[in-house]
């Protein structure tokens, strides 16, 4: 596959030769690697539904955010490695069990053979949706190359900083390369579409999780939403974080969010008059969200 010879599919540019085994800031040779495929009950209701979605984890990630919840797959790399055929004979086993969709999470250093894949599969009778779930650091042109294979892109918007980017995820240039990223998305998918069960066909939810000590990130991220795309894209604000992995020992996000700082979040989200979306209720179970790998 020509596209890893020289590895520029996400905004890294490592330029690294995946094909001979060599690995760039994701860790990433040539072969698929996932950790779990199943059905998941957790997204958004316009995802999940009732049936539930069919999600595929794969392995590694092309962000270190400190504070990710599935840092086993995505920073410790587990999984294990299947080819083209087995990721599209998994697309239909998936479909097989009545599920909404196919959700591809953390799928950008897999972009490629994920095409091949989901060719394949709709060779061998794969109809429902494709969901592209993503950290939101896509390079244009890897985006470009989805189009047509991706009906829902599920976007997160994380850091509207600069520095909270960089200190959290050791990534620069982030709320740039993301929006940009988010309008492309857009314009590939357009207007949301549903099904009669309330199931999106087609669009794109930007999603956003609000970080304890970092109110005014969440509300420049909202608000720059507000200014920058149409009316008619959904959003979604997650209430999940817990401190895990090395957020532990960091000062600023080492505990969960107060209700004072959540409801600061939903009071600001209601005066931009977002006209679509979600907001997920503050719990005390958000370990549960978080699959057993």
């Amino acid at each position: 596959m020509e596209e890893l010879k020289q590895c520029k599919i996400c905004p890294h540019n490592c330029n690294v030769n995946r094909l001979n085994g060599k690995i760039g800031r994701c860790k990433c040779t040539d072969k698929i690697k996932i950790a779990l495929a199943s059905v998941h009950n957790y997204e958004e209701p316009c995802i999940s539904g009732i049936n539930g979605s069919g999600t595929i984890f794969f392995s590694n990630c092309n962000m270190n955010c400190i504070y990710c919840q599935n840092y086993e797959i995505s920073q410790l790399g587990k999984g294990k490695e299947i080819s083209i055929k087995e990721l599209a004979d998994i697309f239909i086993n998936q479909q097989e069990k009545g599920v909404n969709n196919i959700n591809l999470v953390t799928p950008t250093m897999y972009a490629f053979q994920i095409i091949e894949a989901i060719k394949l599969a709709k060779k061998n009778g794969l109809i429902i949706p494709i969901i592209y779930n993503t950290n939101g650091y896509e390079k244009i042109e890897t985006l470009k190359a989805l189009q047509g294979y991706i009906d829902v892109y599920l976007p997160d918007l994380k850091y509207y900083s600069n520095k909270l980017s960089i200190k959290y995820s050791k990534v620069n240039n982030y709320f740039s390369v993301a929006t940009e990223a988010i309008k492309e998305m857009y314009r590939q998918v357009g207007t949301p579409k549903f099904n009669e069960d309330g199931i999106m066909q087609r669009g794109i939810i930007i999603r956003h999780l609000v970080l304890p000590n970092h109110i005014q990130n969440s509300k420049n991220i909202l608000k720059w939403i507000k200014e920058n795309m149409p009316q008619d894209v959904y959003v979604s604000i997650m209430a999940q974080y817990f401190p895990t992995y090395k957020a532990k020992e960091d000062e600023l996000l080492n505990r969960k969010l107060t209700k004072k700082e959540y409801k600061e979040i939903e009071k600001f989200l209601y005066t931009l008059d977002l006209k679509n979306g979600y907001i997920q209720e503050l719990g005390e179970h958000e370990e549960e969200y978080v699959p057993d790998f």
